[in-house]
């Protein structure tokens, strides 16, 4: 079984919100995304908005092991249970997230800061 890579990233600011997307597969695929969104949203609602978009861009290619990368110290510590959502938001991201886990046979959040992608 082959380790599809994703990495995403997502900035939020006055003039709006976005996120990219890169998933990674098997014999050099490679597929770029750039989102846009329409509506107002933190920081750590746009890094759950691209890991989500990612997983399903994933399942859709037909991966079956994901590892996933995101600078979001937040989303990869509620991901691996280690920090609690409490905001109702964050914590909707998270139940999605984790129903999207069962879709694949291996997933796997790591945490990467910034400085290190």
């Amino acid at each position: 079984m082959e380790e599809w890579m994703l990495s995403v990233d997502g900035s939020s600011n006055q003039q709006g919100s976005g996120a990219g997307v890169v998933l990674e597969g098997p014999k050099s695929l490679l597929i770029e995304q750039a989102l846009r969104f329409a509506f107002k949203a933190s920081n750590n609602q746009v890094e759950y908005e691209a890991l989500i978009v990612g997983m399903l861009l994933a399942k859709e290619m037909g991966a079956r092991s994901l590892l996933a990368k995101s600078d979001s110290q937040l989303v990869t510590g509620q991901v691996a249970g280690e920090y609690q959502a409490k905001d109702p938001q964050m914590a909707a991201y998270l139940r999605y997230v984790q129903v999207l886990k069962g879709a694949f046979v291996a997933f796997e959040l790591v945490h990467v800061p910034r400085e290190q992608r």
